[in-house]
């Protein structure tokens, strides 16, 4: 077998055990809590060792919450590289963030977001993981030799999504302390494109279609 063979296998080795182990946080926190969900316990689902465990995650709160999110960085990036190439980058951006976004979560997995404290800081903390991936797919849509552009424009929208989300998700003022819930009256969707609207001016402005 060749070299890059071996690479190829260990890689998607690797994938499959992610996946597997996302799958299996998830499943068990649904199933017992996240609270009564151990790393061990993960681990011997996924027939891993925890040692093993550790080498993909810190804790079982950013596994539970990698299977909900499911890869969403690439997702986000490889919607922006489908939109029409005519189309303004501004445009592009929202329309991609906001349709990866709004399909997930939903149903049990959301409820066991807006109920667990750790849960909701983790997913609120994941957004930062988009960032590098649009950088890329931005860098590809506007070309040019700059590389912090694209750094920096991602960085900035991946401020706003979280500065959404944040508002989306958010303490209750008359529920019991720690109980976190929706904000129903302000769609995710709506209040992704009011904070990307923020960001509108800086990706109007490196965009070489703007005239």
């Amino acid at each position: 077998m060749a070299v890059n063979e071996n690479g190829g296998l260990r890689e998607r080795k690797k994938v499959a055990t992610r996946k597997a182990l996302r799958e299996a946080a998830l499943r068990l926190a649904l199933e017992h809590g996240p609270d009564n969900v151990r790393v061990d316990d993960i681990a011997e689902a996924a027939g891993v060792s925890p040692r093993t465990y550790n080498n993909y995650f810190s804790s079982r709160e950013q596994a539970i919450v990698a299977a909900i999110n499911a890869e969403r960085a690439l997702r986000i990036a490889a919607a922006l590289r489908a939109r029409p190439e005519d189309e303004p980058l501004a445009r592009a951006v929202v329309e991609a963030v906001v349709e990866q976004y709004t399909s997930e979560p939903a149903g049990d997995a959301l409820t066991l977001i807006t109920s667990t404290p750790r849960l909701c800081a983790e997913f609120i903390e994941a957004v930062s993981a988009i960032r590098q991936p649009l950088a890329s797919a931005i860098a590809d849509r506007i070309g040019g030799d700059d590389v912090l552009a694209p750094a920096v424009l991602a960085a900035a929208i991946s401020a706003a999504v979280r500065v959404a989300i944040e508002h989306w998700i958010r303490p209750a003022g008359d529920a019991p302390k720690g109980l976190l819930v929706v904000v129903g009256e302000r769609p995710l969707a709506g209040l992704l494109r009011e904070a990307l609207a923020h960001v509108e001016p800086a990706l109007q402005a490196a965009d070489p279609r703007d005239p």
